[in-house]
């Protein structure tokens, strides 16, 4: 009776022990709130996630019609009307190249870094666009100025002079979209003939600033887009795989080549969108894919402290059900007597590391902030179990028992692909180890001998010797 009341006082111990781990949970997840808070702060009064969209030629024209009235004596006649119904027609262009650079910028709110970029970018495109013939030469069409577009996500990060080049000529450019909703630049052109063909390459250069993400959306016939950077943890998003990427410990090279034939994001725009598909972008969760398909790439932090902290607590139950078994094990096998006080002690403790572990992470690296956090709590544990044990060899080797784990735990949390294999071998060799440890223990026996003194005889008092 007195082992299995021993038992359900550490399983009930473990439980309880369930309610500072998922308040210390509850502040990682306030805190990783507050750093995404920081983002939309520093986004609300800067440039975003970047778009690039375009360019695009769009050549607007209102239909000549004929329509029958009656005059003034009720004879119907026959009336050409210039202003019947007004249209675009949308060209792509049939070659489309983007080359970009992408150099890393980091503001800060506070403690949090937010992780930004400027673009240094030249897009060429090559047009043959062929306007229509009219159908009837009586009732020509009147084309109106034509316009070509470039679709920014937030042209408030637009950096220093944008140049555009059509054919040989620098051309002015003028916010927005000339006529369609959304973010971006524009240039007029000379008013085509029905019938003629407009052929021209064009050549933007720009920088632009953003924050996090960039993606451009492959519009031409052929497209081709090469990214570098030197920041060494990009994270390829979108809807292609680049053709050519390498990343390395000096940054990342990345190339894409686009046929229209393998994207839809043509007809998308013509469907009336504008912006990326924010799903698989990556950078905004979206529910469906409402956006364009799109080339994307993303800076990334190699570490995000609070989803490694976060993953470490899911760990924490873990720690301290061996944490107890180590305890009950030396109670039962070298016959201590160890107080519930002293499990919930040592319990608190072994929690208490995860909320030091974030306070530390916010100011120092985390793989720092880890030894840090790990070495203070082994060499408390450590002290105080050395006393608690009797032993200062017990004590060493019980926060040796720690250091095994924590390493371990460090190991989980950088390997994240292989965590789940990882933490299922850790816990078949802990199974084993104790199997191996109690293989010849006699649990009747043990049960029914618990120590009701302390390991440690109270020494008597001396006796006056007798004559």
């Amino acid at each position: 009776m007195r082992l299995l009341f021993k038992t359900l006082m550490v399983i009930g111990m473990t439980i309880l022990l369930l309610v500072p781990l998922m308040m210390i949970r509850g502040t990682i997840q306030e805190r990783q709130y507050y750093r995404d808070e920081a983002v939309r702060k520093v986004t609300s009064t800067s440039a975003g996630a970047q778009s690039l969209v375009g360019p695009v030629l769009v050549v607007p024209y209102v239909d000549t019609i004929e329509v029958e009235e009656k005059n003034k004596d009720g004879v119907v006649v026959r009336k050409v009307k210039k202003d019947g119904e007004s249209g675009q027609w949308v060209f792509f262009p049939t070659t489309m190249d983007v080359q970009g650079t992408i150099v890393p910028r980091s503001r800060f709110l506070g403690l949090h870094e937010v992780r930004g970029y400027e673009l240094q970018d030249v897009t060429t495109a090559t047009f043959a666009a062929k306007i229509p013939a009219d159908e009837n030469p009586e009732l020509p069409r009147r084309i109106g100025q034509p316009w070509l577009m470039y679709g920014i996500g937030d042209v408030r990060g637009l950096a220093g002079l944008q140049k555009l080049r059509i054919g040989s000529a620098e051309t002015p450019l003028v916010r927005g979209l000339g006529g369609r909703e959304g973010s971006g630049l524009h240039a007029r052109l000379a008013t085509p003939k029905a019938g003629d063909t407009m052929a021209f390459d064009t050549r933007l250069e720009f920088s632009l600033e953003g924050t996090e993400t960039l993606a451009i959306a492959p519009l031409g016939e052929r497209n081709r887009i090469v990214l570098d950077s030197e920041w060494p943890h990009p994270q390829f998003n979108g809807s292609f795989t680049a053709r050519k990427q390498s990343i390395t410990a000096d940054g990342f090279h990345g190339e894409w080549e686009v046929s229209a034939l393998a994207t839809n994001a043509q007809a998308q725009y013509l469907g009336g969108k504008i912006q990326p598909n924010m799903g698989a972008v990556g950078y905004r969760e979206s529910e469906g894919d409402t956006g364009l398909d799109v080339v994307s790439v993303s800076l990334v932090d190699p570490v995000n402290i609070y989803s490694q902290a976060d993953r470490a607590t899911k760990y924490g139950v873990l720690f301290v059900l061996l944490t107890f078994v180590g305890f009950f094990m030396f109670e039962l096998i070298k016959q201590l007597r160890i107080h519930p006080v002293q499990y919930g002690l040592v319990g608190l403790a072994l929690a208490i590391f995860f909320l030091l572990l974030v306070a530390l992470s916010e100011h120092f690296p985390f793989g720092q902030a880890y030894l840090a956090a790990s070495a203070a709590c082994i060499g408390l544990l450590g002290y105080y179990v050395s006393h608690v044990l009797h032993s200062w060899t017990r004590g060493f080797g019980f926060a040796a028992m720690l250091a095994l784990l924590y390493g371990v735990l460090y190991g989980l949390l950088i390997s994240e692909d292989n965590a789940m294999v990882l933490g299922a071998g850790l816990l078949f060799l802990i199974l084993a180890a104790i199997m191996i440890v109690t293989r010849k223990v006699d649990w009747y026996a043990l049960g029914s001998a618990l120590p009701t003194r302390s390991a440690s005889p109270i020494p008597k008092s001396p006796t006056a010797p007798t004559a």
